[in-house]
């Protein structure tokens, strides 16, 4: 896990790539990676490269980046991990290529020198990477199926600029820090900024799963990556179990975040069975939360001892976590409500030396354990059936908010809700398309919903493919799909990189994992369609505690430093968007007024 940029001349009489600007914009990604920095360009001078480290596979100078083939041919810098590279490095050895590190980044090299876009089917992992081609003259970006690394970048003025950050981008000094105002809009709709789109207007993000090659002065259509079917897919658990075990290869130890969830559980059982000695686990809790149901740390604690683990613990008070929030709001990369929970977990875990570790990010998606699962297919129902209702349509509007003055998005059911992606973007969403003319004024949220249009934009994602090849085939697995392709890819995970990454930890999610999806997809997602999450889990890991099996799903809570009093989980979420935006600069009209 890295950070990674450079700065290509794509047309002869452009400005060759400043080297203060390449540092500028490595350094502002310099708690990406504490271990090390980088930087090469090449022989003819047209593209500059800068890498920061941390060192997690082959920890001696052999690994670092920049790293190029032996005939000079390839230069890589990459962010991530491929969890099969040893498997992978055999087979390259077979076929006569030499190795100098025990890096899986040399292996990448090395694979897609030989085998193109072709060669990333065969990774299993998470990877944001640039490549050089000298003799073609030519460079590919690429990001793994789930986005689960991001990448970034901007052309203009003959021009192309990458980066894994869009702080680091603008920090270069030659990226334009104007607010992208379609960005803008989809963070109000959304509670993030959805690619390709970013919060600023001159910096897109490589859509997950996609490469774009750079060539002839250039820059191509981002072309979807090849997806390798899976021979002999595993029984769920079993596929469970082999997806913890592949996320825990490294040369230092890997470590657990550990809540109350199932999730988070079963991932720490599995890597327990894994491993040979007991992994640490981290958890953070709150003052004034003992004793309620949302205070995570008894069933942790139960969980970590079930399970002989080293269970570290901090609880936060108020003060604590008002600081750390305004921390986080100094690494947030773009606009979330999000976040926040893994900033602090992460924090804690490096304060004990620990680099790696394991997340339960993700379970819900795969196994369907959302409540929107359930609840979209219905209320898509319902609004279906009541718009044919003659004028309730037109007075539903006055009527959701006399009926319901304290959940605005109901005023949008009949407007929006009537399709699953329409219902979907009403459960997830912040704002509604007619609110926006009084957050933005009217003419920009006209253009702005002109570009973004939210339920269209949940829809397109129906029509493309999961991460792991399938398709939507039924409202369940529709549900899964937007999910996946929007919460997850927009939200959680980006969120959880930059948050994890601001202290210098590397975050792994077993259960965002192709292998894994398409051992499920091939039984229909049967276990957990049918017999349900905890069903599963049992199943799996027998060792874990009984009481986590009952405990009523809550999600992962963190006190909101900016709020008072208690408050409706929608206002508060509200509320911090109006607070998140402040850091871009950015003042909404208030409740009142708008």
């Amino acid at each position: 896990m890295c950070g990674l940029n450079g700065i290509l001349r794509l047309v002869p009489d452009a400005s060759p790539p400043d080297r203060e600007e390449l540092r500028r914009t490595r350094e502002a990604m310099a708690a990406r990676g504490p271990d090390g920095e980088g930087e090469w360009r090449s022989p003819g001078g047209e593209l500059a490269l800068g890498h920061r480290r941390l060192a997690i596979l082959d920890l001696s100078p052999a690994g670092a980046q920049p790293m190029t083939t032996p005939d000079g041919r390839y230069t890589v810098v990459c962010d991530g991990e491929i969890y099969n590279f040893r498997e992978l490095r055999r087979e390259l050895a077979a076929a006569g290529v030499s190795f100098r590190t025990a890096s899986d980044t040399e292996v990448l090299l090395h694979l897609v020198a030989r085998d193109g876009l072709a060669g990333l089917s065969r990774l299993r992992g998470m990877y944001a990477f640039a490549l050089w081609d000298d003799a073609e003259k030519s460079l590919l970006l690429a990001r793994d199926p789930f986005g689960i690394k991001p990448l970034y970048y901007a052309a203009g003025r003959g021009t192309f600029r990458f980066a894994s950050q869009v702080r680091a981008l603008t920090a270069g000094g030659a990226v334009g820090e104007q607010l992208d105002p379609a960005a803008l809009a989809a963070f109000l709709l959304w509670g993030s900024v959805p690619e390709p789109w970013t919060i600023r207007r001159a910096v897109r993000a490589l859509p997950a799963g996609h490469a774009v090659r750079v060539a002839a002065g250039r820059v191509g259509e981002p072309e979807r990556l090849p997806v390798a079917p899976l021979a002999a897919p595993l029984a769920p658990a079993a596929a469970l179990a082999e997806s913890v075990a592949a996320h825990l290869v490294a040369d230092v130890p890997v470590a657990l975040f550990l809540s109350s969830g199932i999730d988070s559980g079963l991932v720490a059982a599995l890597a327990r069975r894994a491993l040979a000695e007991p992994p640490v686990a981290f958890t953070v809790t709150f003052e004034g939360w003992e004793g309620q149901a949302r205070d995570e740390a008894p069933l942790a604690c139960a969980v970590a001892r079930s399970l002989g683990l080293r269970h570290v613990e901090r609880r936060l008070g108020r003060e604590e976590v008002a600081a750390h929030w305004a921390e986080a709001l100094a690494a947030m990369d773009q606009p979330s409500i999000d976040g926040f929970n893994t900033f602090l977990v992460a924090r804690l875990a490096r304060e004990e030396g620990i680099k790696v570790a394991l997340s339960g990010l993700g379970g819900d998606e795969l196994l369907g354990s959302y409540p929107s699962f359930t609840d979209v297919p219905r209320w898509a129902r319902r609004a279906s059936r009541l718009a044919r209702l003659p004028g309730l349509a037109t007075a539903w509007p006055a009527l959701a908010k006399h009926l319901r003055p304290g959940q605005p998005k109901l005023a949008g059911l009949l407007a929006h809700g009537t399709t699953v992606p329409g219902a979907y973007f009403l459960r997830r969403g912040l704002f509604l398309p007619e609110e926006l003319p009084a957050l933005l004024g009217a003419a920009a949220a006209r253009e702005a919903l002109a570009e973004i249009a939210p339920v269209a934009f949940a829809a397109s994602r129906l029509a493309a493919p999961r991460p792991d090849g399938g398709r939507a085939a039924d409202d369940w697995t529709a549900v899964q799909a937007l999910e996946t392709a929007l919460y997850l890819r927009h939200q959680l995970l980006r969120d959880s990189d930059w948050a994890a990454m601001a202290s210098g930890v590397e975050l792994r999610v077993p259960f965002v994992d192709v292998p894994l999806w398409q051992a499920l997809a091939a039984h229909g997602f049967e276990p957990a369609r049918r017999r349900g999450k905890a069903t599963l889990a049992r199943a799996a890991a027998p060792e874990l505690p009984a009481a986590l099996f009952s405990r009523p799903k809550t999600g992962s809570q963190v006190p909101n430093p900016l709020l008072a009093a208690p408050r409706s989980a929608g206002a508060s979420s509200r509320h911090l968007a109006r607070e998140v935006l402040r850091a871009w600069n950015v003042e909404l009209p208030r409740p009142e007024a708008a």
